[in-house]
């Protein structure tokens, strides 16, 4: 009798860590549409930049290593926080390249 007691108990404990989990994965877990095509936007952006030689080598690292970042925190489910790396990401491309323009013309 206590022996199916205690086996009962663990099975529902473990249904409800299961329930859980699966539970979190469907909120947390996914990597949502509008991150997804954000992050299709600034790769393809990066490789504009790159193909163009309008990005410096370190430029297009940090760009990498941020859009690494920005997929993390969408996979967390702050898709908002992840949309807002984006942005960052894109501007500080395109200002480097702004600069970059600036600084050939001054040099001409």
């Amino acid at each position: 009798m206590y022996s199916i007691l205690i086996r009962d108990r663990t099975l529902s404990a473990l249904a409800a860590v299961c329930l859980g989990t699966l539970t979190t994965t469907a909120t947390a877990g996914s990597f949502t549409r509008g991150c997804a095509a954000r992050d299709l936007q600034i790769l393809i952006l990066i490789e504009d930049r790159e193909n163009t030689e309008a990005i410096s080598t370190e430029a297009s690292s940090d760009a990498m290593l941020a859009m690494l970042e920005a997929r993390i925190v969408c996979h967390e489910g702050r898709v908002m926080d992840a949309l807002a790396l984006y942005d960052g990401i894109a501007k500080s491309i395109t200002a480097d390249t702004f600069l970059s323009a600036r600084r050939q013309r001054t040099v001409e």
